[in-house]
């Protein structure tokens, strides 16, 4: 098992970036096609991302500071649903919101993939959360 970690900068506060970890709309301005959440402990996270079914669990939902799900993808050995664990961490800075991402548990053959998600997904996490459009998406996992 791995984990990933990578952070962001937003211009955005920390209240409008959590927003966009925490509700339907927000989340499917940045990341994925359909998305049913329920942001509280234990409550659903369920994104469909490039024809993948993410799912898990809110492990923690702190505004605006901090969110944590589980993760994984339905009907996959390697990674089922709620097998790693999802941090983002949001703190105030002086132009806005900087967000730590920390993926963990991953399984080894797993990090390059979501490295290579990640680094698609947090770049539109900032277009749409400081307001902008981040536009149809076209990612697919490599």
């Amino acid at each position: 098992m791995t984990e990933f970690t990578t952070s962001i900068e937003i211009a955005a506060t920390p209240e409008d970036v959590f927003e966009y970890l925490v509700s339907e709309s927000g989340m499917t301005a940045w990341m994925g096609q359909h998305a049913t959440l329920t942001p509280e402990r234990g409550g659903d996270f369920a994104v469909d991302i490039a024809g993948h079914a993410i799912r898990g669990k809110y492990l923690d939902v702190d505004r605006p500071r901090r969110v944590v799900m589980s993760w994984g993808v339905a009907g996959s050995t390697d990674l089922p649903p709620g097998s790693s664990t999802v941090a983002f961490e949001l703190t105030a800075i002086p132009s806005g919101t900087r967000v730590e991402l920390v993926h963990s548990n991953l399984p080894d053959a797993q990090l390059t993939g979501h490295a290579d998600g990640w680094g698609h997904f947090l770049p539109r996490l900032s277009i749409a959360a400081a307001g902008g459009d981040a536009g149809e998406d076209h990612w697919r996992p490599t």
